[in-house]
């Protein structure tokens, strides 16, 4: 129940709609239910001239207006009228059907966008408890698996208890009697019915787990396929597909067996029914105890119970597969976010003044930041560097909120930023992460993601800053050059410088780059950052790098170990320390200028290509 009530959150704003389209469904079958009555009169007042003498729905059309009994004016009025029901029945039937697709195209794309938009809203650590195949069954396949049974198969169930319901009454004026055999056989059928139910609902959890598993290995494949080929393993991640293939292959036949054992129980109970009601109907004929015309009538509605049966039993076992989409979407779009959601706008003011004081981030168990002090008043430079793991990029993300501190607080302007609504707190930050992501779009298109509509001259002056717009130039579309998925077509530096042009174009107060530059080399790095701070000198900027040179102009450094701010000051002052900092930065250097020595004695290749 509690799946059915999600559903109808969605599903309630189409409910009049669905309703009104339910009663015109009620209409088309009351009208194909009539049709054996006129079946009834054909053989027992046109074929044969019997006495009317057992009522009938249609007995009206015995009283010598329409024709007498064995006549063709008879015939002719009977067939006008079993024409207009057909016809009825056909027009309602067309439009029953165009409307339930509609309505059910709209609740489709309203759950694929309702649970796009939980994406978008839950944090990265949740996010982080699905994997990629389980996130696209559930956006994907299950909202279409779970619209479809309230636009197709809740409507069938109803349909056929409405025949089913209508055809027992029918039965019952015609002879009480032809109700025995549906009677003694219904308990039968409904035991066998909530048995196999329990069954095909287990199955269908196996088969969406499998397939959730078969989207991620082909997924996983899709994004690495550059590395699968450099460690020449296509037949290591072969073997993984054939295992996530076979088992959802075994899924699916474990599913038809059951399927099919339930329909060998279900035919033997269909025939059963049949045959007996059948004979029933016979005997009855035969006492004298109704028309001929009555034993064909009966058949009729014998067959629409069996067949409505069958519909319901092959609703239901559908349904089990829905109910298992619907139980995973529900799961997912009630998942708590680990991130709240401010009430308070961020006041556009000319600055940005950041605060922290005594943060803490613990995370699974580890404490990743620890006593964290620090003022950034509105354009300060300041650089963040230290070993892999120290916690800079988590320290970095903290705050816009993309992990919640667990001790201490962070302010903007004065304010918790846990006061501030996220998207209006995110807005005063240009981010460019360390793992550069690309759109399948032009470059253009990437630069100027956040301002779609910006003039072109706008986003080449960013390019331009980036260190981008020399490369840019030089391929074959320029800024119309499409890039494939994630950047694929275009180095590593480019990429970066491409992202970095994108965050410069967004004009936020706050400028993060965290490890961005790392592909770039040492001339081209230097040049990015001299741009960036001449052109940008009011601009908040934090630097995260392994490479101490890259924030060697900062107005402060702080050099992170353990989670922690172990050494702090401008490059001179850390310089003088000669603490751990110092030390680091020495070695780099003395690499760097192996670099250098090595490429001028090979005629400087690696200058030239460094970056690119």
């Amino acid at each position: 129940m509690e799946v059915l009530k999600f559903g109808l959150r969605y599903w309630k704003k189409y409910l009049p709609a669905a309703v009104f389209i339910q009663l015109l469904s009620f209409i088309a079958l009351t009208c194909d239910l009539l049709i054996p009555m006129i079946s009834e009169m054909l053989i027992d007042y046109v074929i044969r001239s019997d006495t009317p003498d057992q009522a009938n729905i249609f007995s009206f059309m015995l009283s010598g207006r329409y024709g007498n009994v064995h006549t063709m004016k008879l015939l002719f009025s009977l067939s006008v009228l079993l024409m207009f029901l057909v016809s009825v029945r056909l027009v309602i039937i067309y439009i029953k059907n165009v409307g339930n697709q509609k309505l059910g195209l709209g609740l489709e794309t309203d759950l694929r966008m309702a649970t796009f938009q939980k994406l978008s809203d839950l944090d990265s650590m949740t996010i982080s408890d699905y994997n990629t195949g389980e996130l696209l069954t559930t956006i994907n396949s299950d909202t279409i698996m779970f619209k479809d049974m309230f636009c197709r198969i809740l409507p069938n169930i109803i349909d056929s208890i409405a025949v089913l319901v209508i055809s027992m009454v029918l039965l019952a004026r015609i002879h009480p009697w032809l109700l025995l055999i549906p009677v003694i056989l219904a308990p039968v059928f409904i035991t066998a019915l909530m048995r196999f139910r329990m069954l095909a609902r287990t199955n269908y959890k196996t088969i969406r787990g499998n397939n959730s598993r078969m989207n991620l290995a082909v997924q996983e494949n899709i994004e690495a396929v550059r590395l699968v080929r450099s460690f020449t393993n296509e037949k290591v991640e072969k073997e993984k597909f054939d295992v996530a293939n076979e088992e959802l292959k075994t899924s699916y036949i474990n599913q038809i067996k059951l399927s099919s054992k339930f329909e060998v129980v279900f035919g033997i109970v269909k025939q059963t029914a049949y045959i007996g009601s059948i004979a029933v109907s016979a005997i009855l004929v035969i006492n004298g105890q109704i028309m001929v015309g009555f034993l064909v009538a009966c058949t009729n509605y014998i067959l629409k119970i069996m067949d409505h049966i069958t519909q319901i039993n092959n609703s239901l076992f559908q349904m089990q597969q829905q109910l298992v989409s619907g139980q995973k979407m529900r799961a997912f779009m009630e998942k708590p976010s680990r991130i709240e959601n401010g009430t308070k706008p961020v006041k556009n003011t000319e600055k940005t003044d950041i605060s922290l004081k005594h943060v803490y981030l613990e995370a699974d168990g580890s404490t990743i930041l620890k006593d964290i002090n620090l003022e950034i008043p509105s354009g300060k430079k300041v650089g963040i560097v230290g070993g892999t793991g120290c916690g800079k990029s988590m320290l970095l993300e903290s705050l816009v909120r993309i992990h919640n501190i667990t001790g201490g607080s962070i302010t903007l302007n004065g304010t918790e930023i846990n006061e501030y609504e996220l998207s209006a707190l995110r807005d005063r930050f240009a981010y460019v992460f360390q793992d550069v992501f690309l759109f399948s779009n032009t470059i253009d298109s990437n630069i100027a993601y956040s301002e779609p509509d910006i003039e072109h001259e706008q986003i080449v002056s960013a390019a331009r800053h980036a260190q981008a717009h020399s490369f840019i130039q030089n391929l074959p579309d320029s800024y119309n050059t499409v890039v494939g998925e994630r950047g694929l077509g275009i180095s590593g530096g480019q990429k970066q410088r491409i992202s970095i042009a994108r965050a410069l174009l967004k004009d936020a107060p706050v400028l993060v780059l965290d490890d961005s530059t790392s592909a770039l080399d040492v001339r081209t790095e230097k040049k990015l950052l001299a741009d960036i701070k001449e052109n940008y000198p009011d601009k908040t900027i934090l630097i995260s790098a392994h490479r101490l040179s890259s924030v060697v102009s900062c107005d402060e450094i702080l050099y992170m170990q353990d989670g922690m701010i172990t050494e702090r000051g401008t490059f001179d002052e850390l310089m003088a320390l000669n603490g751990r900092f110092a030390k680091v930065y020495r070695v780099q250097e003395a690499q760097n200028q192996e670099i250098i020595n090595y490429n001028n004695e090979t005629g400087g290749f690696a200058a030239r290509t460094g970056g690119y």
